[in-house]
């Protein structure tokens, strides 16, 4: 059997045998949600209640701050309480968070409009956008967007990001395996949105049994579902492109640029929920995983549920717990404290186990780093050039193409992390730039 993939890429511990086969379970909603005005890529939402307000589920509490921006919607039905700041874990610094408290069952505010077989593009992508939909897989950057590409951008290819290829993470593998018909009645959708020609849906082979269930399913659909080789970071869109295109996305370029729209598992469900069910997006299926947790499982969360609410309902933490990962381990982000609430992009939660920390040493010039680079870069030569502050230089040796994944760290002998080097050095050249890249 042919597996399709890409140059570059490693192949670390996938950890999926702690979640893999459980079902989805849906968590009742929490007494309490915290629900940021920054839940996406872009200008934080405009807030349109205030402390005091009766809100339904669905209803909209917060309206796009910008033109990259997104709706936001009240996860259940209650009373605003305030409108606080707290920690954000992907901005690192306190934001603004709406606290609302759950006061009754759900009493829904659902989207308006009619059948969608009948509805325009333009239609379409207006539900998208008041449906607050933004990339599940974690970039949070709003689809209405992502699905309107600007004049003289023709998009022929559409593709489903199926891969997961993150360790420990389940949610996307189980959601193909329970929801293979939702996920295919929203690639028609998307189809439809973006005028594509053709549809994949690629799925490491890790997880044949979804591979062959999506076959079944789309055996009378003109969605293709193809095999891809299991190795890290295959769900990155530039390396998924090329697995199944062939086509390569220029440096600084956009998978636009070469005809294709790449969107995650779960973000083509929450389209097909939001055109065909009127909803809004409230609530996403997430892991909660790690050797450190008692009970592993899949589940579907409110938008706003504290990380504590989450490791709660799996069991609590073990004795020797002592990493906790909003995400997996190779592009999530660390945390300290489990009053965080989830955001939009939030697709797991791994708590890891104390592990003898690993002793670093300087470079070796290996080049072990340069051999599994999946955007052949040289990340040894950009770590270098960052910790000696020649921005310039890193740019002209591709710091921008970085697409921080990780690799370079995960198979460096050394175990140097110039993931973190690299990551600074962008922010150093932007500021100095006044923030243009």
């Amino acid at each position: 059997m042919k597996f399709l993939t890409f140059k570059g890429g490693t192949h670390p511990p996938e950890k999926k045998e702690l979640a893999k086969d459980k079902a989805i379970v849906r968590m009742d909603p929490p007494q309490f949600v915290y629900v940021f005005l920054s839940n996406h890529a872009g200008a934080p939402a405009k807030p349109v209640v205030k402390e005091g307000d009766v809100v339904k589920t669905g209803q909209v509490i917060g309206e796009p701050g910008g033109f990259v921006s997104a709706y936001l919607h009240s996860p259940v039905t209650g009373v605003v309480r305030k409108i606080d700041k707290l920690y954000h874990p992907v901005q690192g610094r306190p934001m603004e968070v709406v606290v609302i408290e759950r006061t009754d069952e759900d009493r829904w505010q659902l989207l308006e409009h009619s059948d969608w077989e009948t509805l325009s593009r333009e239609q379409l992508l207006e539900i998208v956008k008041k449906a607050g939909i933004v990339g599940l897989g974690g970039a949070m950057f709003p689809t209405h967007i992502k699905l309107n590409p600007p004049a003289g951008k023709t998009i022929d290819t559409f593709i489903v990001n199926g891969a997961e290829c993150e360790p420990y993470l389940t949610v996307d593998h189980r959601l193909m395996l329970e929801r293979a018909e939702d996920l295919v009645l929203g690639v028609k959708i998307v189809k439809k949105i973006l005028n594509a020609r053709k549809a994949y849906i690629g799925i490491e082979s890790n997880k044949m049994d979804a591979y062959e269930h999506l076959k079944k399913v789309c055996a009378d659909s003109d969605v293709e579902v193809v095999l891809l080789k299991t190795k890290y970071p295959q769900g990155a869109e530039k390396q998924l492109i090329y697995a199944i295109t062939q086509r390569k996305v220029p440096v600084g370029g956009l998978p636009m640029d070469v005809g294709v729209v790449v969107q995650n598992v779960q973000t083509v469900i929450a389209i097909k929920e939001a055109v065909v069910d009127r909803k809004p997006l409230i609530e996403r299926a997430l892991t909660i995983t790690g050797e450190a947790i008692n009970n592993p499982m899949n589940v579907v969360a409110r938008i706003g549920t504290t990380i504590q609410q989450l490791v709660d309902i799996a069991g609590g933490m073990k004795e020797d717990a002592e990493k906790l990962i909003m995400g997996g381990p190779m592009t999530g982000i660390a945390v300290n404290r489990l009053d965080i609430p989830i955001l939009k992009g939030t697709s797991g939660v791994t708590v890891l186990a104390h592990e003898k920390e690993p002793i670093k040493k300087p470079c070796i010039r290996c080049t072990k780093c340069v051999v599994s680079c999946p955007m052949g870069l040289q990340p040894y030569l950009l770590y270098l050039l960052g910790n000696k502050k020649k921005y310039d230089q890193a740019v002209e040796e591709g710091l921008m193409a970085c697409i921080e994944c990780g690799v370079c760290a995960y198979v460096c002998p050394s175990k140097i992390d110039h993931v973190r080097v690299i990551k600074l050095t962008k922010r150093v050249y932007q500021a100095l730039r006044g923030g243009k890249k």
